[in-house]
């Protein structure tokens, strides 16, 4: 893709700047319509966005339509039905001092926004903020990611067609040119991506003061107790840390688990795996692939550099684009895959002899988007929940709590800042104005006499 001039970006976001403040998408009747117009655009097409996710990463028509399609439309579902709801004034109780007097708190949008997606989930990561944005009453400009290049042209394509075309633009740019577009000034900013992109964001937003949310990653742990059900756990951890082959902010990165829990696990999972995926995972077109060849070849020498014992796959084809789902033994903590998120279908297990250590484990370490625990006793969940911090938690399942509807979802510290879905995508993209009317009454200024 060619990056548009700096000065044509400058333009386009004068422009959309003056949309915004001609008050076009203030009223809530307009911004239901923008929300039904994406809908239909989903629905619509429906078959061309499964096309642009195949060609971008070869993904399934059943993963892509459960995990990007209707992610979006439930959300949209609620963004609809509630947004009227989420914008009204948030009333204060009366207060004896002032009771003559209002206070009430309105929900205002920023103005104009940049939503920067991700590559992994690229019509989902780019559309799921802007909606919510929307929702609000900004203006958007939407930033797809470069490295899923048919969903972003194909976005470039569609939203004009059914969006408001002065209200919402798409922007396709490369790296240079994501640099330029960050230059100008913005109310707020929504990145999904890497740490490094997000410190690269914020260092661009701190120039104009403007507020971000940071949706970013890191390695997620998973603490396997000897209480566990083996049989779901397999299953769910390894159905979170396959799915899109490991491309997933909030799969599970690698597993905690004392080596009684590590044999019950391996052996349940020789026998999961073999059920989803038969003998010659490679040719499963169920398996999607690595985006591209640089993240294939990181991924690669991982596993060529990585001290511990691989029990199960292994297999790479760079050509391809190919890394086999892969579980790795004996790992230690200073093992080539523990310096960074691995972001592909390769789990570690480390051994630890109790949930104490692998509370230790977890402190030591950055905090992460996602922490999951398995253990039929509670005490041991809650014990671990207790004492660690990550964006979010989901006990005896993994990623299902990023879906659940009425929970936010974002990270905390090096895993992000700000959260999101549903009320609290509206909430991400309003400023909370405090509002006092007071009266003129003698009454009013004889309770206020003690200032």
């Amino acid at each position: 893709m060619s990056s548009v001039a700096k000065n044509a970006y400058t333009e386009m976001v004068s422009s959309v700047r003056k949309a915004y403040n001609s008050g076009k998408t203030r009223p809530i009747s307009f911004r239901v319509q923008q929300l039904k117009n994406m809908e239909t655009m989903i629905r619509e097409n429906s078959n061309e966005i499964l096309d642009a996710l195949a060609k971008d990463l070869r993904k399934p028509k059943l993963e892509a339509t459960l995990y990007e399609l209707e992610i979006i439309l439930n959300e949209l579902k609620g963004l609809i039905k509630n947004c009227k709801k989420h914008a009204e004034p948030d009333k204060l109780p009366v207060n004896l001092l002032a009771i003559l007097d209002t206070a009430y708190i309105r929900k205002e949008p920023y103005g104009v926004v940049l939503v920067l997606g991700a590559w992994n989930y690229p019509v989902l990561l780019s559309l799921q903020p802007a909606m919510g944005a929307i929702c609000a009453g900004n203006c958007v400009v939407i930033k797809p990611s470069e490295l899923a290049s048919h969903s972003a042209k194909l976005m470039a394509h569609l939203i004009p067609k059914y969006l408001d075309s002065d209200c919402y633009k798409v922007v396709l740019a490369e790296v240079e040119g994501t640099k330029d577009l960050l230059k100008n000034k913005w109310d707020y900013i929504f990145c999904t991506g890497g740490t490094n992109v997000g410190r690269a964001v914020m260092q661009a937003a701190a120039s104009n003061l403007t507020p971000v949310t940071l949706e970013l990653g890191g390695k997620s742990p998973c603490y396997v107790d000897e209480s566990a059900d083996f049989d779901l756990a397999a299953k769910r951890i390894l159905w979170g840390k396959f799915a899109n082959l490991g491309q997933t902010c909030i799969a599970p990165d690698y597993v905690l688990c004392s080596k009684n829990a590590e044999k019950a696990f391996l052996n349940m999972a020789n026998v999961v795996l073999k059920e989803w995926y038969g003998d010659d995972l490679k040719t499963n077109t169920d398996i999607p692939r690595i985006v591209n060849a640089r993240h294939c070849k990181r991924l690669k020498a991982l596993l060529e550099t990585t001290r511990g014992k691989i029990v199960f796959g292994g297999d790479t084809d760079e050509k391809d684009l190919w890394i086999e789902p892969t579980i790795v033994v004996d790992v230690e903590e200073d093992d080539p895959l523990m310096q960074e998120e691995i972001f592909g279908p390769i789990l570690p297990i480390i051994t630890v002899n109790s949930v104490d250590e692998a509370i230790e484990f977890i402190n030591k370490r950055p905090r992460p988007l996602a922490l999951y625990s398995f253990a039929k006793n509670e005490k041991m969940n809650d014990r671990l929940i207790e004492n660690t911090t990550s964006g979010g938690v989901c006990v005896n399942d993994t990623m299902w709590h990023m879906a659940w509807n009425g929970l936010p979802f974002g990270g905390i510290g090096d895993s992000g800042m700000g959260n999101y879905h549903g009320k609290f995508s509206f909430d991400a993209f309003s400023h909370h104005r405090s509002v006092l009317n007071r009266s003129f009454s003698m009454l009013s200024e004889k309770l206020g006499e003690a200032r």
